[in-house]
């Protein structure tokens, strides 16, 4: 049996990999966001005159942030409230200085004012916390009179903004880099079940049991991007030509989610099996590689934008040879275990574009 430190290995592998495909996404948003940060100082310091101006870098990282989602209403939203936050917070200082009951007054009065502007939550949320900095810690302040510091904050919004319109953005990218992410780790824990049911270990397939329960948060993240830029692209015009792609990769974030599930129940179930040493698994397992087979084709597929035929191909091969009473004509466990496979490829089939009815005729009748 797996014991706990081969569990904890096979989750901080996971773990590895994930963070790994989350950097290899964001590693540029945050070059960007770091260097217009530096601008944003360079500017305010070098020539605007303010030897500290702590809130320009701040509104310039606020506004960028670290992801791909860079809407020119998202950055200036979280920009304008960074203003708003700094100059009501500057204002209502010098008037009745900074204290318990002032705190609750300049929240208050920044979030008023927030939503009076517009009706965006980061726009509200960003201005009452720089309204709190500014409040709360009056000992960082610059020289440039009681309008300093917002200034350093307009300019710190302004080298967002700036970035935001000039840097080129294709809201596919980074769904599609969660989406080949979350599917190789559907396509890992296939394989390592398949080398379970061959070679009789319990331990690997527990291993793949593991390493389908630490593959949640990635199918979580990419199915939530994915909503999230789908809903974006109805509204925003200029990535509206992507909103059929977008879409399709939020309803493939559910099949793949239900996949991996079903993956999971299927490692349950074959645990029992192989523990118990008395039946043939060769074919089971041949066929549960030729799905990670068609995994890997898939995630590629995705993750490039591409038309997954290759996938669909293979994946209806498998489909064909799931016929529980040929593959295990005696034995109704391993009959078992093909039932569940036969869900699971169809969740694939569907994924790589075949209609549900399609895909559910593609089975051997029973």
């Amino acid at each position: 049996m797996t014991g706990p430190d081969s569990r904890a290995r096979v989750v901080a592998e996971v773990r590895l990999r994930q963070g790994w495909a989350r950097v290899r996404a964001a590693w540029f948003p945050i070059l960007q966001a770091s260097v217009a940060a530096g601008i944003a100082f360079a500017i305010a310091r070098y020539a605007v005159g303010h030897p500290y101006p702590f809130f320009a870098p701040v509104s310039a990282w606020i506004a960028l942030g670290f992801t791909t989602d860079r809407s020119v209403r998202r950055v200036a939203e979280l920009a304008v409230g960074v203003a708003i936050g700094v100059a009501l917070g500057d204002l209502l200082v010098h008037l009745i200085g900074n204290g318990a009951w002032q705190v609750a007054v300049v929240l208050f009065l920044a979030a008023i004012i927030a939503r009076f502007i517009d009706r965006g939550q980061m726009l509200t949320t960003q201005a009452g916390v720089q309204a709190l900095v500014i409040v709360g810690l009056p000992a960082i302040s610059a020289t440039g009179g009681p309008v300093g510091r917002w200034v350093d904050a307009a300019i710190g919004g302004a080298v967002a903004l700036a970035v935001a319109l000039l840097t080129p953005r294709d809201p596919r990218r980074y769904p599609r880099t969660l989406a080949r992410a979350a599917v190789e780790d559907l396509a890992g824990v296939l394989r390592i079940l398949a080398r379970g049911l061959r070679e009789g270990s319990t331990a690997d397939v527990e291993d793949a049991l593991v390493r389908g329960r630490a593959s949640q948060p990635a199918l979580d993240e990419w199915s939530e991007t994915a909503t999230n830029a789908g809903e974006l692209a109805r509204v925003s015009p200029t990535i509206r030509k992507y909103r059929e792609e977008l879409a399709g990769l939020a309803a493939d974030a559910v099949l793949i989610d239900r996949a991996m599930r079903n993956a999971r129940v299927l490692a349950r179930r074959c645990l029992s099996a192989v523990d118990a040493h008395t039946h043939d698994m060769a074919t089971v397992a041949a066929q549960v590689e030729a799905t990670a087979n068609a995994a890997d084709e898939l995630a590629a597929a995705l993750g490039a934008g591409r038309d997954p035929e290759r996938a669909r191909t293979l994946l209806l091969a498998v489909a064909g040879a799931l016929d529980p009473f040929r593959l295990a004509a005696s034995d109704w466990q391993v009959q078992s275990l093909v039932l569940l496979h036969r869900s699971l490829v169809v969740d694939l089939l569907e994924a790589a574009g075949v209609a549900p009815q399609a895909a559910r005729d593609s089975l051997p009748e029973i």
